[in-house]
């Protein structure tokens, strides 16, 4: 796609005179793209800097772990056309306590007979969100915890509609390579019933879908904002919550710190559903939830026995887990 254009687009969604690419900040999952900042100028641009996620898919995609099939493809593809829509319809929904980069403008274009997307997004670095980390304090992974309780109780019981009818990369559907290279076991007999406990929960809301802490933008101040809407869905909150805490704390803390993070995570829950005078019955979402958290996390686990069986996340606690939620 001609860098003109991009350019021409970024000053159209900001009022900018000019437009100055900057650093590269991120290449795309297997070669999809990548996420550049641009310096504006101009008595009317909307801002300093901008940054923007382009998505150019390659003739020919490689992935690091060899699942290069056109399911995979098709499954990266239309990530983008829901971030793309997340962007558009939902994310000025999420506010303040839930913060998310505000969207300029979002286009996609034809070019040799591949669709190219432009999002233009708001430069969270420019906006005191600078910090990225990959291991964190107790206290930061509770802002966290803290952000998606509002994420979930913003969007309780609201419609997937336009997004990924059920959120996360990794669930069963989206998965059946991954599933088919699992090793035959309770674990893979148990796989459908797990998707189907996720699903059937009577309390559903949006789900981020790949809550890693990579996808967390940290300020000076202890607070934060996220990223990366490519699997946004709907689903129980469960499954963030449990991917997130795998991405961020090992087995012992894991271990060690579950209640605590469990409960806080809750108490923020019902701040916000008070906030947003949600009529649900807490005490029954928080029972049901809370059951359904090693489901999620065993699910999770189901994913990485067909995908990497080598996996750092299937360690002693994920197995203490499983093991429970199979022995139901």
């Amino acid at each position: 796609m001609p860098h003109s254009l991009i350019n021409e687009q970024i000053r159209i969604a900001t009022k900018a005179d000019h437009a100055i690419k900057g650093e590269t900040l991120q290449s795309l999952w297997s070669g999809y793209g990548e996420v550049v900042r641009y310096f504006l100028s101009g008595v009317n641009a909307c801002a300093q800097s901008v940054v923007v996620k382009w998505v150019s898919p390659p003739s020919k995609a490689h992935h690091p772990r060899g699942w290069n099939t056109n399911r995979s493809h098709q499954r990266k593809l239309h990530s983008y056309d829901v971030e793309m829509y997340w962007y558009q319809h939902f994310a000025k929904q999420c506010g303040e306590y839930s913060r998310v980069p505000e969207v300029y403008g979002v286009y996609q274009y034809s070019v040799e007979s591949h669709v190219h997307t432009v999002m233009v997004l708001e430069d969270l670095d420019a906006a005191g969100y600078q910090l990225r980390k990959d291991q964190l304090e107790l206290s930061e992974v509770k802002q966290c915890l803290r952000w998606l309780a509002n994420f979930h109780g913003r969007f309780m019981g609201q419609a997937p509609e336009g997004l990924w009818p059920v959120g996360s990369y990794w669930h069963l559907d989206t998965r059946p390579d991954e599933f088919e290279a699992m090793p035959a076991g309770e674990l893979k007999d148990a796989a459908i019933d797990l998707d189907r406990r996720l699903r059937e929960s009577p309390f559903q809301t949006l789900v981020h879908g790949d809550a890693k802490v990579a996808n967390f933008c940290f300020s000076e101040e202890g607070n934060v904002a996220a990223v990366d809407f490519q699997y946004v869905g709907g689903g129980c909150g469960m499954k963030d919550v449990a991917y997130f805490l795998g991405s961020c704390m090992d087995e012992d803390d894991c271990e060690h710190y579950e209640k605590e993070c469990l409960d806080f995570y809750f108490a923020m829950l019902q701040q916000s559903l008070v906030r947003q005078q949600s009529e649900i019955d807490f005490s029954q979402l928080e029972q049901e939830w809370r059951s359904l958290y090693p489901v999620a996390w065993t699910d999770f686990y189901r994913f990485l026995q067909g995908w990497m069986p080598g996996h750092s996340k299937i360690n002693a606690y994920t197995l203490k887990l499983a093991e429970a939620v199979l022995s139901m």
